[in-house]
């Protein structure tokens, strides 16, 4: 099944749409907004999917559906907790900041809660007032929504309660990020506000390409139309996202509507750092990692952060090559 929020209201009015992405329905009789329908999940599956499979069999005609009319799904949400999965990425973004990883990253997930009173819709640009020294940079994630998670719940039974996957594009600001840090007190001013893609969809949709609590297929980014990256989010996620909500649960319980991240989807190479699309690799999911291949490889970096004008796109596609969540596509601007 595929939702949309459109963006009407502060947390937007909840839609069914159609497979391929091309005709939706309102869900307003079943539940408002997605918070409404994950608050009361079990009660109103049902009836979503009756709207959902009426309409791609043509029983209901719905209307046109368009990803520029769309907020993120959930428009603002309770907890925003963006997880570390893929720690080759952790460890080459610490090696720019010349930072030691520990062994413990490797068996026990980081995490940050970040900021989800201000999500970006799909489409929305990212402003800023400048971005000299600031490295604005983007981070292509898959996310999943949880209903309410008990405290202390195990990794076997966290998977029972991801309902929803979704797209993420959690902008960070590198050049503030290692002040921030050294003061010993995490993210904030670093991790602006993050967009999500047009449609979140139930677990059941992916197939098989949904096995053991990891996505099994490409996520495709470009920078300014040039293929950027198509890392496998199945390949190298060391931590799946049952142990993601685990994790995030150990000492308190997670409200329904909770969303949490993977962190940036990263694949190795030959047991090393991975090589650019242009090198016949499959590229990178942020600028960060590339910045770190080339000072790696030539002694310092070549690729610019993003500044005012870069468009990034990021969006996943099936087997068949048909677009899954709808694509968010941003563009950085002055204001």
């Amino acid at each position: 099944m595929k939702l949309a929020s459109l963006n009407e209201g502060r947390d937007g009015k909840l839609v069914v749409v159609s497979r391929d992405l091309k005709r939706m329905t309102s869900a307003a009789e079943v539940a408002p907004t997605m918070q409404a329908a994950i608050d009361d999940w079990d009660a109103v599956l049902p009836r979503l999917r009756g709207l959902y499979e009426s309409l791609n069999s043509g029983a209901i005609e719905g209307e046109a559906f368009r990803e520029e009319d769309c907020a993120s799904p959930l428009p603002r949400a309770y907890q925003w907790a963006d997880g570390s999965a893929y720690v080759n990425h952790v460890e080459l973004v610490r090696k720019a900041r010349n930072a030691e990883m520990p062994e413990t990253f490797w068996t026990d997930p980081l995490m940050y809660q970040g900021g989800s009173d201000t999500f970006l819709g799909p489409r929305e640009d990212i402003v800023f007032p400048t971005t000299d020294g600031w490295g604005v940079d983007f981070e292509a994630e898959i996310a999943v929504i949880t209903n309410d998670v008990p405290l202390g719940v195990s990794h076997e039974d966290a998977g029972s309660h991801i309902k929803l996957l979704m797209l993420v594009n959690d902008v960070s600001l590198r050049g503030l990020i290692p002040g921030e840090l050294a003061k010993g007190f995490g993210f904030f001013q670093s991790k602006p506000s993050s967009a999500f893609s047009p449609v979140c969809i139930t677990p059941d949709e992916l197939g098989d390409a949904w096995t053991d609590n990891k996505v099994h297929l490409p996520l495709v980014s470009h920078l300014n139309g040039d293929m950027f990256g198509k890392p496998e989010a199945g390949v190298d996620m060391t931590f799946d996202f049952a142990k993601l909500v685990s994790h995030a649960a150990k000492t308190r319980p997670l409200g329904a509507g909770a969303v949490v991240g993977s962190g940036t989807v990263s694949n190795k190479l030959d047991g090393g750092p991975g090589k650019p699309v242009s090198e016949g690799g499959v590229g990178y999911s942020c600028i960060a990692e590339i910045r770190m291949i080339e000072t790696i490889m030539n002694g310092s970096p070549s690729t610019n952060f993003m500044s005012f004008g870069d468009k990034v796109r990021i969006e996943m596609f099936d087997k068949d090559g048909a677009s899954i969540f709808g694509a968010i596509e941003q563009t950085v601007v002055k204001g």
